[in-house]
């Protein structure tokens, strides 16, 4: 797209709370699936998501698909870090006292 281009700027839509709503929940609902056939990321189900996936891309903005499926990926990541923490501060604070 040039300075002199003849197609119209993209609008920006304003978001309402119901829409976000409606996101949040399709993503809850795709996310549910996704942990019940044992994936971490996003687009690696197969057809095992189908409708909820659909959902999800319906009624969130592709930016914001991308945002939640990353954050899932390090959520996950984080899990496993977190989980040693807690181990050494116990086993530290089991030998101190």
């Amino acid at each position: 797209m040039g300075w002199f281009s003849s197609s119209k700027p993209e609008e920006a839509v304003a978001i309402s709370r119901q829409s976000r709503t409606k996101c949040w929940e399709s993503r809850d609902a795709y996310f549910a699936c996704l942990d019940g056939a044992g994936v971490v990321k996003a687009g690696e189900e197969g057809g095992a998501c189908a409708a909820q996936a659909g959902q999800y891309e319906q009624n969130c903005a592709k930016s914001w698909i991308e945002y939640f499926n990353q954050r899932r990926v390090i959520a996950d990541r984080q899990k496993d870090v977190l989980a040693a923490a807690a181990q050494q501060a116990e086993a530290y604070k089991s030998k101190s006292t």
